[in-house]
């Protein structure tokens, strides 16, 4: 029973929500119904205005957006004209093409109208009613301008990314229309869909770097790829970055100043004012996420060129690559194949060694008459028996644990190290000796082969060899307490000296190594 209730609920409190949310696709189908079989007795019903309409909508972007002008109806006309000739074939005289595309202008603009869009919303029972243009127009200087509305972009941007521009650039472009219009609410939504399209770009961007270490090949297409219908646009994306954050700036002053000054209601005053923060606030989000993508794909593109360079080293070295055979074969599931890979090793030795000189001496040789035999004596192996090399790799994993769990302890509390600050606590806990210990200089070595580390994947896989280690020396109680632990890495540019002042030792030379910071990240 509680169910229904939720699920009447649902319907009730959500229907008007999703009726505004379609208002934008009713312009369309109300547009793709006109039929021209009413107009001229039918002369032009083969034409299709359903294309019409999206081809003008594409147009009026390109134009006022991407060119940032607007459109005379003389542009307008220049452009359907070249359509209706090039697409449809139509060849009529001037006077009656002008007529027509008349006739469709005024269609798409509705005659300068909104289209109305009327639904019942159950909440407060009553019908209502959605407006909605597709071609807004003012006045300048005694021409008439037309531009495409907020909605349409918006509408434009549902159906189908634009191939040849960046759909971050055209959805700031949606964006700053928002501002201008005032629609703050539709732009926090907007910056949004922006940022978890940057989120998917770094994502997409850790796909390639996982498919160069498994298969340089594809994972250089990929590069390629990425490379072409990203990056290219990332000097475009940051000025339109600029510019919408400036806008926002301007609006949060013109709230401000007419809050102060008009002796309106204050509640819409407030309202305004917390709609553009949260925008603010959201749009400082995607800036951040937006210039670390350009980082980390710098990154990797230092990293591609390593890894191909490693790659064409490796092809001309005259050694088989058991490595990317197998890879090869579970990419064609044909596990046969590694039958050509053991037979080979399984063969008998062809290569002889016997002469013929041997001859002689076997002829010649005189055996004992008498041999005598060899005891051997069986050994019983202690079960728990461990070699030397073993017990110094278990000493090392326990010290890379200690190290490791003692740096995530301290993120626990300050949230951000630095290597002064973690080698001040280390020398507390663990005295001076810390600075002559081997094991202390392989950790920094081995933990900045990474950039950053979540604990709690790295407790289910390990990627490094200093991960494995420490993951099978720490303890179930320290596994839990730093389970939730992410941190990045960076590197400055200053060097930190170390000069152990030890009591046994002498002439102790300094050690000097790369300063290191480390920064705990937020749990998602």
């Amino acid at each position: 029973m509680a169910l229904k209730h939720v699920m009447i609920n649902d319907i009730i409190a959500e229907h008007s929500a999703r009726m505004q949310n379609l208002k934008k696709y009713y312009p369309f189908f109300v547009l793709n119904e006109t039929t021209f079989t009413q107009y001229k007795e039918g002369k032009y019903a083969f034409l299709d205005m359903g294309y019409i309409t999206m081809a003008s909508l594409r147009f009026f972007i390109n134009e006022n957006n991407f060119h940032e002008k607007d459109v005379t109806y003389e542009e307008y006309e220049d452009f359907l004209r070249e359509l209706l000739t090039r697409d449809f074939k139509l060849e009529e005289e001037l006077v009656e093409l002008r007529e027509l595309i008349s006739y469709i202008f005024d269609k798409i603009k509705n005659d300068g109208r909104a289209f109305e869009f009327h639904f019942y919303d159950p909440e407060v029972r009553e019908n209502k009613v959605a407006r909605v243009k597709l071609i807004d127009s003012h006045i300048a200087q005694g021409t008439v301008y037309y531009t495409i509305t907020p909605e349409g972009i918006e509408f434009y941007l549902d159906t189908k990314e634009i191939k040849d521009e960046s759909k971050i650039n055209v959805s700031q472009l949606l964006l700053e229309k928002m501002i201008n219009a005032n629609n703050f609410k539709g732009g926090i939504d907007v910056v949004r869909r922006i940022n978890s399209q940057v989120i998917s770009l770094i994502e997409q961007k850790e796909q390639v770097v996982k498919l160069l270490g498994v298969d340089v090949f594809e994972g250089a297409k990929a590069y390629e790829h990425f490379m072409d219908t990203t990056a290219k646009w990332f000097t475009e994306e940051q000025k339109l970055f600029v510019k919408n954050k400036a806008l926002v700036d301007k609006a949060i002053e013109k709230a401000e100043f007419e809050r102060d000054t008009d002796g309106g209601s204050p509640t819409l005053h407030s309202k305004a004012l917390s709609e553009i923060s949260q925008l603010e606030t959201e749009l400082k989000k995607t800036i951040y996420n937006h210039s670390r993508l350009i980082g980390e794909t710098t990154e990797l593109s230092q990293l591609s060129d390593q890894i191909i360079n490693r790659a064409k080293l490796r092809k001309l070295r005259p050694v088989f690559d058991f490595k990317q055979a197998l890879n090869t074969i579970m990419k064609l599931d044909q596990p046969d194949l590694l039958a050509h890979v053991l037979e080979p090793l399984f063969a008998p030795r062809m290569d002889k060694y016997f002469t013929m000189r041997n001859i002689d001496n076997i002829l010649t040789l005189r055996s004992d008459e008498k041999q005598e035999t060899e005891k051997i004596e069986k050994r019983e192996l202690t079960p728990d028996f461990k070699y030397e090399d073993e017990i110094l790799e278990e000493k090392i994993g326990r010290n890379f644990a200690h190290l490791f769990y003692e740096l995530c302890d301290q993120l626990k509390k300050w949230n951000r190290v630095t290597l002064k600050e973690y080698n001040g606590i280390l020398e507390i806990k663990f005295g001076e000796e810390i600075y002559t210990n081997r094991d202390y200089y392989a950790f920094l070595v081995h933990l900045s082969g990474k950039r950053s580390y979540r604990v709690d994947e790295m407790l289910e896989k390990q990627e490094t060899m200093l991960e494995e280690m420490v993951v099978e020396h720490l303890t179930e109680e320290e596994k839990e307490r730093i389970r939730d632990i992410r941190f990045t890495i960076t590197f400055g540019t200053d060097e930190v000296e170390i000069k152990p002042q030890m009591q046994d030792i002498e002439a102790v030379e300094p050690f000097v190594v790369t300063d290191m910071n480390f920064e705990r990240e937020a749990a998602e």
